[in-house]
């Protein structure tokens, strides 16, 4: 979790977004009365090779065994965010004694690699690129999928319609809010929200897909036991 400080709100005109998507789709708005205000918060702008950076190392690591290995990293460059050229000059000992693994000091170094040649975008130009024209570029960097991509739009560049379809619990939530799917099945991967279903819906949630998917990671928080405890 970033540190407040170090947060903003999005951009965008979060209550217009609620608003329509209340109005759009009643099963959403009953979701919506029953988890609260929209509060995403956009970390701190970064640069996309930043950004990159700490997604790959978070992949399939827990969140402070991958903080750990990030700030690692960090601290075998000195100070601040070494530079793409730093990464590729980088001997792989120094990677290595940081926690990364093979793969991972691979993926770094082609993400290196394709800051400096372009096809990782900086952010002053990823800012004028569709969402669709950033997932294209960014998933051609080694470990680097169209989910990741996706959160990078969402969580770092605050846009508003990203229908992120194969993620975990936007699936879970959107089964549990409209396929009743009820909080205490035991679940298996047959009962999540196919995309083809998800997409068909979400296009009365258009252009706000984004606030959406947010209240589907909510539902899935509404139905542990703790939640409907309090």
């Amino acid at each position: 979790m970033p540190h407040p400080s170090r947060t903003r709100k999005p951009a965008y005109d979060t209550e217009a977004a609620v608003a329509h998507l209340i109005a759009a789709d009643p099963k959403l708005a009953k979701l919506i009365a029953r988890a609260g205000p929209f509060t995403l918060r956009l970390a701190h702008q970064q640069s996309p090779f930043e950004a990159l950076t700490e997604s790959i190392i978070y992949q399939q690591l827990h969140g402070k065994a991958a903080a750990t290995i990030h700030r690692r990293l960090l601290e075998s460059f000195g100070e601040g965010h070494p530079l793409p050229e730093q990464i590729l000059d980088a001997p792989n000992e120094q990677l290595r004694a940081a926690g990364l693994s093979a793969n991972k000091s691979l993926a770094l170094r082609d993400l290196a690699a394709k800051t400096l040649d372009g096809t990782v975008p900086t952010l002053a130009r990823i800012r004028r690129m569709s969402d669709e024209a950033i997932i294209e570029h960014l998933t051609q960097v080694r470990g680097v999928g169209r989910w990741t991509v996706e959160m990078f739009l969402m969580f770092r560049l605050g846009r508003p319609d990203i229908l992120p379809v194969s993620d975990f619990g936007v699936r879970k939530g959107f089964a549990l809010t409209f396929q009743g799917l009820k909080p205490e099945t035991k679940l298996t991967p047959a009962l999540l929200a196919k995309p083809a279903d998800m997409e068909r819906r979400a296009r009365k949630w258009a252009p706000w897909r984004s606030v959406a998917s947010w209240y589907m990671w909510r539902a899935c928080d509404l139905a542990k036991p703790s939640a409907e405890a309090k």
